[in-house]
């Protein structure tokens, strides 16, 4: 079998994408081999009815955004064999079928016949996840032979746990492990004392990626999605990215002192308070959502417009409408060009893929050294 690389992680949106992205980019223009990329488990797929009777390969969403980005044809996508949803959970369960079924063999198989490159799986979203089909990271990687990277959200040193459990589950498949969504004070102590630590313990440490907001960020369109809102205006300006959340509910004198601190923010105030909501549009706010009862002033409407800020009304409180976007950040999937073109002066910036590769066996073509800044 060629070189099989599976990139998981201990728990969802630990960056996993963005791993693949800049991996996957680097490789194809470093080394003279191929690349294909695949989701076992699918978690995201726009499939008809039509196309299910016609038998259409499911290939998940993050497959083919992942496949537009680097140009891949569809032969370089692999089609998932299952698509994860409660409705197939509960039948598997049901009828106590826990095997991933003939499609895995032909997955097996079709990963068996010469290939000149390198074949990145991305895993479900957890160490367990997918055991219900089969498909989990430990049973897809000892299957297929595949060696095993983690991104692995970094809190404190707290977070070893899981990685421990990891490393003793996955074996010698764990080839290592890049720290995300780190707090870049934390940044000093990591390089000093904790990956030296972790390195004596077995686990490699190919990269330390500091938070990104706009990584972590979320479309005015996906909150409208989340909201259920109503857009009042700029309908057409639904793909700003919002990085911060700001709730207008202090004095006009407070929230233009707060909100000129702030950047890409979503501002969420009552309908009512016009003063709050002229004073955002003053600063850098990607959208304003109004709750409560009342509808925004035209005068509001004709500067939101001027400026390009879209207008959302929800039926939600205030309380709940802000628990609905702090969820959204860090939890949405990278599907934006931008998002993309970060990741992968991130990952090529601050990881080791050149040692990462040739653990996997591959040799890389001479060039000038760059060292990755951890």
């Amino acid at each position: 079998m060629g070189n099989t690389l599976m990139i998981g992680s201990c728990e969802p949106f630990s960056g996993k994408s963005a791993l693949v992205l800049g991996i996957a980019r680097w490789f194809m223009s470093s080394c003279s081999h191929r690349l294909r990329f695949g989701k076992p488990l699918a978690t995201s797929c726009e499939l008809s009815e039509e196309d299910s009777e016609r038998s259409v390969p499911l290939i998940d969403d993050d497959v083919r955004f992942v496949g537009s980005i680097l140009g891949l044809n569809e032969e370089q996508l692999i089609p998932s064999l299952h698509l994860l949803s409660a409705n197939a959970s509960e039948k598997r369960i049901l009828d106590a079928d826990l095997e991933p079924g003939l499609g895995f063999q032909a997955l097996k198989k079709q990963l068996l016949k010469p290939f000149d490159g390198l074949t990145i799986l991305e895993a479900a979203g957890s160490l367990h996840e997918g055991l219900v089909y089969g498909l989990s990271l430990s049973e897809v990687a000892n299957e297929l032979d595949a060696k095993v990277l983690l991104a692995h959200l970094w809190r404190d040193s707290n977070s070893v746990d899981s990685l421990l459990a990891a490393k003793k589950q996955l074996g010698r498949r764990l080839i290592g492990i890049v720290l995300n969504v780190v707090n870049p004070d934390a940044l000093s102590d990591l390089n000093q004392t904790i990956i030296p630590a972790l390195e004596k313990l077995g686990i490699n440490v190919f990269g330390v990626m500091p938070r990104s907001p706009l990584l972590r960020s979320v479309t005015v369109e996906e909150l409208v999605r989340r909201l259920e809102a109503r857009v009042i205006c700029c309908e057409e300006r639904l793909e700003l990215m919002v990085e911060n959340l700001s709730i207008g509910a202090m004095n006009v004198n407070s929230a233009m002192e707060f909100f000129r601190r702030q950047r890409n923010m979503a501002v969420v105030t009552g309908a009512d308070r016009t003063d709050i909501q002229l004073a955002a549009l003053e600063a850098s706010t990607q959208c304003l959502i109004l709750t409560g009862a009342g509808e925004p002033l035209p005068q509001l409407i004709n500067r939101a417009e001027e400026l390009d800020v879209p207008i959302l009304k929800v039926d939600h409180d205030t309380l709940s409408t802000v628990e609905v976007i702090e969820h959204a950040f860090g939890h949405v999937r990278l599907h934006e060009t931008v998002k993309a073109s970060y990741a992968f002066r991130l990952v090529e910036e601050h990881c080791d893929i050149d040692r990462l590769i040739c653990s996997l066996g591959i040799a890389i073509p001479a060039r000038p050294k760059t060292t990755a800044s951890f």
